[in-house]
């Protein structure tokens, strides 16, 4: 009855092919195809491939630029508004936000990107580095701060095992909330449902707008609510330089009065690959660099010579909790993206439908940027060599380091062939370092030197 019911419902839909194989399967994995069809909302998907095609440029008129301030603007206020930070840390109102469902596939790397070792000479992985300044944190602030983490169904089961691997590094499991993103079907140009293997529709992840949905329909959001959590800090687990729970940020969002805030940074010059935060139609927005008119991307401001729209989107936001739990249940808009997915027939080209977390933007009533040294704050992980790449994010970070000690009056001298990594568990910010914990020939075993 039950494989009666998929054919006719394949008829109607024109999907008929992902039975094809289904006579040559054994029995329980005909079971799991039929079980996996009679879950698809087939309406929806076609709804998703009619609006492939449709044209969605944005209208001039639509975008005006965001005022932003900078840390300099701040810097009157910033003990005030650190300590503000400070405080809601030690409450326990802050959790983290980690997306993490990526694949390290572009890089050449087979497991999670948070797993990924960029070549610091302590050797620690992306989640490590963002574990131990989350734990720095929430021992100077007298707590552990929750840390939700989103994978995808495809790197879920090794995320979590890396961290169990690791002891968690230290972190209190109770305080630690993995949870999986939902998946979209890949679609061919026909509007075709793509099978991976003859039993296994080929899902993918439905992009960084789906985290919210994810996080409530898990239960965590609910959790962390009746916790007392009231914000949560986003961010990619791909930025080596991310300030994971930055006090100074936390006291920023907290007082601008607004539901969510954003870190940004100066656009190197006009046709840099990053997406502009600004204004759109009156509402918060981050427009593509490749959807944004060409006519805007070059303005600039008269009295300073910026450009008008130099509001570089580098992920890093504060959501207000009750802002998310209303956001979180507006009807996403996915965008089509093009690209090559494996199949048991080799590589095909599918559509796969993304929603992307700055879309829920448009549904606050404002937003408070604040402008960031890139050199200080984003060193992205995206490419196996060149720009964003591993060694690019490990030398930054290397450098950075290698200021804190500057800012001491440390010898130049002193970093001549020498890589200086120091751990965050020690220092968040170059706070509690020391001259003379250089010149220390048995250097502490917080300094790693390459």
């Amino acid at each position: 009855m039950q494989l009666q019911a998929v054919i006719a419902l394949l008829k109607i839909w024109r999907q008929e092919h992902l039975l094809e194989h289904y006579d040559t399967l054994p029995e329980v994995r005909k079971q799991e195809l039929l079980e996996q069809i009679l879950a698809l909302d087939f309406e929806w998907l076609r709804h998703l491939h009619m609006n492939n095609e449709k044209d969605t440029g944005l209208q001039v008129s639509g975008l005006a630029p965001l005022s932003v301030q900078s840390l300099d603007d701040l810097k009157t206020d910033r003990g005030n508004i650190e300590q503000t930070g400070w405080d809601l840390l030690r409450e326990g109102k802050v959790a983290a936000l980690l997306v993490a469902g990526g694949q390290g596939s572009r890089l050449g790397y087979n497991g999670p990107k948070g797993t990924l070792d960029i070549g610091l000479p302590s050797r620690k992985s992306l989640f490590q580095l963002q574990a131990e300044r989350l734990l720095n944190l929430g021992r100077r602030a007298g707590t552990t701060i929750p840390w939700c983490i989103m994978t995808s169904p495809g790197n879920h089961k090794a995320t979590f095992d890396f961290f169990a691997q690791h002891q968690y590094f230290g972190y209190d499991k109770e305080q630690l909330f993995f949870f999986n993103q939902a998946v979209i079907p890949a679609l061919d140009h026909k509007g075709k449902i793509i099978l991976e293997t003859p039993w296994r529709i080929c899902s993918v992840p439905n992009g960084t707008g789906g985290c919210i949905s994810a996080m409530r329909s898990s239960g965590i959001l609910d959790q962390l609510k009746a916790r007392g959590v009231e914000w949560f800090f986003y961010y990619n687990v791909d930025n080596a330089l991310i300030k994971v729970a930055d006090p100074h940020f936390i006291g920023f969002a907290h007082t601008s009065g607004q539901p969510i805030a954003c870190k940004v940074i100066a656009k190197r010059d006009a046709d840099e690959k990053i997406g502009v935060v600004c204004l759109q139609d009156g509402r918060p927005s981050v427009v593509e660099y490749s959807d944004f008119p060409e006519q805007l991307k070059r303005q600039r401001d008269i009295k300073t010579g910026r450009l008008l729209y130099d509001t570089g989107n580098i992920s890093i936001h504060m959501f207000q909790l009750q802002f998310l739990e209303k956001a979180s249940r507006q009807q996403l808009v996915y965008k089509a993206v093009q690209k090559d997915v494996q199949t048991f027939q080799g590589p095909v080209r599918a559509y796969k439908y993304e929603a992307f977390i700055f879309d829920l933007f448009a549904y606050a009533s404002g937003m408070s940027l604040v402008k960031v040294e890139r050199e200080e704050e984003f060193a992205p992980v995206k490419n196996a060599a060149g720009p964003d790449s591993p060694e690019e994010a490990r030398r930054l970070l290397l450098h950075v380091h290698q200021t804190w000690f500057e800012k001491l009056g440390v010898s130049e001298d002193l970093f001549k062939g020498r890589e200086i990594e120091v751990s965050p568990l020690i220092s968040y910010d170059g706070e509690g370092l020391a001259v003379d914990m250089l010149c220390n020939k048995d250097h502490p075993s917080f300094i790693y030197i390459g």
